[in-house]
């Protein structure tokens, strides 16, 4: 009898304070829920996107042409500083030809990833292969005279 009131009473007792804990929780994850809510949305989305949405923005869109070689490495330098911009691939011509939309804005930026775009090429032009140096330096070795080894024994007591 004594020992199912005891019972009874812990039950009650680990009832009210799971309750409570399980209310506090609630009223925790519904305070984050509203913060979440109230925070301001930013949608307009950046780097690569359609032409459409770059339009979309209202912020003027300029153009220039670009060759398939140079695609990947504009993507990469823009993503590098940033810059919005859109690709579309000029089907007409032979040798793929890409033309690059970008907000007017950053004209700036876009001037200075041509910069180092095309500091970029000269250097990779200007840089000798390995092959080619592997080539010359066999060609060395092989105009080098060989050594002629001189064979002699002596005798020793």
């Amino acid at each position: 009898m004594i020992h199912e009131e005891v019972s009874k009473e812990s039950t009650e007792k680990s009832t009210r304070i799971a309750v409570q804990v399980t209310r506090l929780a609630l009223r925790d994850f519904m305070r984050g829920l509203e913060k979440y809510k109230n925070k301001p949305k930013d949608s307009t989305p950046k780097g690569k996107q359609s032409v459409k949405e770059l339009v979309r923005q209202g912020q003027g869109v300029s153009a220039i042409p670009l060759s398939s070689e140079g695609l990947r490495d504009f993507q990469r330098l823009a993503r590098k500083y940033g810059v919005d911009f859109a690709v579309v691939k000029d089907k007409e011509v032979k040798p793929p030809l890409y033309t690059i939309f970008f907000k007017a804005k950053d004209m700036d930026v876009v001037t200075k990833i041509l910069d180092d775009y095309g500091k970029k090429q000269t250097k990779q032009q200007s840089k000798e292969s390995i092959f080619a140096k592997l080539e010359k330096f066999k060609a060395i070795v092989a105009a080098m005279p060989k050594k002629v080894k001189e064979k002699f024994k002596e005798n020793v007591r």
